[in-house]
């Protein structure tokens, strides 16, 4: 996908096709003579809250500006074409993830989802190897792409970087807790290389501290999803171990320091080098950028206590954050590089509500499916897990589900991860 749908009319284009997708999908659902109904109890908090962007950006009136000559749409939002942009994309990946849903119901069509994920994900990793070794100018397979910035087809390294760790959770999983066969393993393996390696050299903090937690991870997670004919009979004295009360503490303990120590060791990162050291001027301060993660993270939250209940509007951040943002001017944020204190800043205590209703609900789901019974599901449930803690601890520190690219991939993991028990059942349909 060209710079992982960063452009405007690339979005676009992905949010009408998904829409004609979903249109078809509803037409055949009415038509068919067993009917299947959404998981409303996953989806309902994904609905609620693009009904709330829509309602952010409900116009309030309108105000005037002495330096625009017209009126200006007042709403909740800072910027409402925005919020409304952002709804219809938000949209399209529920849509997305609910034809996922209701189409992806045998064990044939999730494997078949599965390696369509990491198919992609491993050509999107050799062509960044590839192009990390042989481009020598501007433009490389897509024009935009300049030696030494970003990796693979995404401008930015860092969304590179969390396209790779959903699918090195996920290949972790299927190998470690499957039942797939000598011949699976190898190919699995050749592929989990690939995708580590490409995660490696593209130089993301971030991302190689989410790769660590989701190795903690799958050892915490390994006694629980390890099949049963493991664990029958006199149990591997690693198993016992890694059961134990205090190799489970401790083991959380490593993973709390890792995130709590990354997010200092990333928080202090400076995202606009570019504007350090300028000559020319007598008085620092004027060219002070205000670029690392930690002033803008303290630029965010007082953003959020100026506006607590509703947000400055999804998709508004980078139009309220200049009012917060002590600094020269060199440089605007466009993200909060925290996709946690985003939400809390852009929808407020609502949208940070309806965030964590879906991830309850995600936890709760994710809890039950990882003892099923079937083991090929046990065992891809186990790598969708792994690829969404991925998400979850890099999200502490960057932006990359505003990928539409990423962000597809993800609700195929949500998906994977979150299916019924009922809906496990082994069909060639």
């Amino acid at each position: 996908v060209p710079y992982g749908t960063v452009e405007p009319w690339w979005k676009a284009a992905f949010v009408c096709f998904v829409l004609l997708l979903w249109i078809l999908g509803t037409i055949e659902n009415l038509l068919s003579p067993t009917r299947r109904a959404l998981d409303k109890q996953l989806f309902m908090p994904l609905f609620a809250l693009v009904a709330f962007a829509l309602l952010q950006s409900v116009p309030l009136g309108s105000r005037s500006h002495p330096a625009i000559p017209h009126q200006i749409w007042n709403a909740i939002s800072a910027d409402p074409y925005q919020t409304q942009f952002f709804a219809a994309q938000l949209l399209a990946i529920t849509f997305a993830g609910a034809l996922f849903w209701r189409y992806a119901s045998t064990d044939r069509r999730v494997g078949a989802l599965v390696h369509v994920v990491i198919a992609v994900v491993v050509a999107s990793a050799v062509f960044g190897i590839v192009r990390q070794t042989n481009q020598h100018g501007i433009g490389f397979g897509l024009p935009l792409l300049s030696p030494g910035r970003g990796y693979g087809q995404f401008i930015n390294a860092n969304h590179f970087a969390l396209l790779m760790e959903m699918a090195f959770g996920l290949l972790v999983g299927m190998i470690l807790g499957g039942n797939t066969k000598r011949e699976g393993l190898l190919v699995y393996g050749a592929s989990l290389v690939l995708v580590w390696t490409a995660l490696v050299l593209a130089n993301s903090r971030g991302g190689l501290l989410a790769m660590m937690s989701q190795i903690v991870a799958a050892v915490l997670l390994y006694t629980v999803v390890v099949p049963a004919s493991k664990r029958s009979g006199a149990r591997p004295k690693i198993l016992v171990v890694l059961r134990s009360l205090p190799a489970r503490i401790l083991l959380i303990v490593v993973l709390l320091a890792g995130v709590v120590v990354g997010t200092l060791w990333i928080g202090g990162d400076r995202l606009a080098t570019r504007f350090e050291d300028l000559s020319g001027s007598d008085n620092p301060g004027e060219n002070r950028t205000g670029g690392s993660r930690n002033e803008i993270w303290r630029a965010t939250w007082q953003m959020f206590k100026a506006n607590p209940i509703s947000g400055v509007g999804l998709g508004g951040y980078w139009a309220a954050i200049t009012t917060y943002h002590d600094a020269s001017g060199s440089l605007t944020p466009q993200e909060a590089h925290n996709d946690y204190l985003e939400l809390l800043a852009s929808g407020g205590i609502v949208g940070a509500a309806l965030g964590g209703w879906f991830l309850i609900v995600l936890v709760k789901r994710m809890r039950a499916n990882l003892r099923s019974a079937n083991l090929f599901r046990r065992g891809i449930r186990y790598g969708a897990v792994l690829g969404i803690i991925g998400v979850l601890v890099h999200g502490l520190f960057d932006f990359g589900l505003h990928m539409l690219v990423n962000a597809l991939v993800f609700a195929a993991l949500v998906v994977i991860a979150t299916q019924s028990e009922h809906r496990s059942r082994r069909s060639d349909a």
